[in-house]
């Protein structure tokens, strides 16, 4: 049992992660905002996305230690938390500004990438510097790195009840949810999130529209959809990988395979014939619920995305998998016959449950997002996409060491690869199932 003390420091923890979190957030998405529409005022600025992408891999290579393994280092180090502090490497500090620069020059310079591996590993390192100011340890350093995570992700998407639950569901897979955890967690997450509303940051809103009423027939298209959402997760997180094991052989020095990655992403931009698909794409989500889209854009989408991370750049993939789930959303709604926003909306948080395999806070997400209405549907496609996503993940570190869930995909021969590019098993330890 928690002693009274504890649980004030550990409130007190939730707090300043919170405003830490919020305030990095704030400075992120500000800044954010400006560089994007900075390069769609001046179009040439893609040019330099090679020499951008080839600078910023030069210096993590040089100077980041291990920062470059970005979100993954962050769940390694929640799950090792409580082993004596010479068992496990420290989130390096230099983090939090390498990769908030290193993810606006991704940006403005036109690559795809989204928000959220940036928020939340500027919570990470965050919570590591301040957890070195208080000399805090074992629990406490662990509680302190998940108030990070949360407070970074509910305060980059305006969503705290799904930023709490996120931190908790993806570092904890295959491993009990300490309960000492939760209250911190979510103070962290609502605080973080109050912070940078009150520095004057919006969010997007989308709107659902009317859900349908229950049937049957509804039911199995919703279930349909759903399967489509985790296959195309699934094909998302692989696409990747590959790229990255890919482009690793094409050339062994991380600058030259962002300069290769670049001049790939900007040949796409003119297979294309649009600009759509680079940066955050936020203008095609908005479009997604509300108008028909070319029934490619959800491809186009991945494509971009999995060349620009699978070369090395900054960035996040969850708002590069919400433009993909609104627009794979939105071309499968004249062939279901259900409307476009509320495919979108389904799509949104589908492909994100099956990628980061977190059911649970893309169920939270979608009530955050749009409300109550269609919750048994959004419910239902959380669940689904998630056992139709295969044993893989966005976060390899999360699966790793973990027991197979009861997916209906399998993948023969597939591994989970660490952020070092080595392979690691899925199947615990003796030791560790005997635990």
């Amino acid at each position: 049992m928690l002693s009274l003390k504890t649980m004030v420091k550990w409130l007190g923890y939730g707090l300043v992660m919170g405003g830490l979190t919020g305030s990095a957030s704030a400075l992120f998405l500000a800044g954010l905002e400006w560089l994007t529409d900075t390069r769609v005022d001046h179009p040439w600025l893609l040019w330099l996305l090679p020499a951008g992408g080839a600078l910023v891999s030069w210096v993590y290579m040089k100077y980041g230690t291990n920062a470059g393994k970005g979100n993954n280092l962050i769940v390694e180090q929640i799950r090792a938390g409580d082993e004596p502090a010479e068992r496990f490497e420290r989130v390096p500090a230099i983090m939090a500004p390498f990769v908030l620069l290193g993810t606006w020059i991704t940006h403005l310079f036109g690559g795809s990438a989204g928000r959220e591996g940036t928020a939340v590993q500027m919570g990470g390192s965050l919570g590591d510097a301040f957890g070195r100011l208080v000399r805090a340890e074992g629990a406490d350093r662990r509680v302190l790195l998940v108030c990070g995570v949360s407070g970074g992700f509910a305060s980059v998407f305006g969503t705290p009840l799904a930023g709490a639950v996120f931190a908790l569901e993806v570092v904890t897979m295959g491993r009990r949810i300490s309960a000492r955890m939760i209250v911190p967690c979510a103070v962290a997450a609502y605080a973080g999130d109050y912070v940078t509303r009150a520095w004057g940051i919006r969010h997007l809103h989308y709107a659902m529209g009317a859900a349908p009423a229950f049937s049957a027939l509804v039911l199995l298209k919703v279930i349909a959809a759903a399967i489509l959402f985790g296959l195309m997760s699934l094909a998302f997180t692989l696409g990747i990988q590959y790229a990255k094991r890919g482009m690793a052989l094409v050339a062994s020095h991380p600058s030259a395979r962002s300069f290769i990655g670049a001049l790939v992403v900007i040949a796409l931009v003119y297979a294309a014939g649009t600009r759509d698909y680079l940066g955050l794409s936020l203008p095609l989500l908005v479009q997604s619920f509300q108008e028909p889209l070319s029934s490619l854009a959800f491809l186009w989408k991945t494509i971009f995305t999995v060349i620009t991370l699978g070369s090395g750049f900054m960035g996040g993939e969850v708002t590069p998998l919400f433009v993909i789930g609104g627009t794979l959303g939105n071309a499968l709604s004249p062939l279901l016959h259900l409307s476009v926003p509320f495919l979108a909306a389904l799509g949104l948080i589908g492909i994100f449950s099956g990628a980061a395999n977190a059911p649970l806070a893309c169920f939270f997400l979608g009530l955050e997002l749009f409300g109550l209405h269609g919750a048994g549907y959004m419910a239902v496609v959380c669940l689904v996409s998630y056992m139709f996503s295969g044993h893989a993940g966005i976060y390899s570190a999360q699966l790793a060491g973990v027991r197979k869930p009861r997916y209906f995909v399998r993948i023969p021969g597939y591994r989970v690869w660490a952020a070092n590019g080595r392979e690691k098993s899925h199947t615990p330890s003796k030791e560790r199932e005997t635990r």
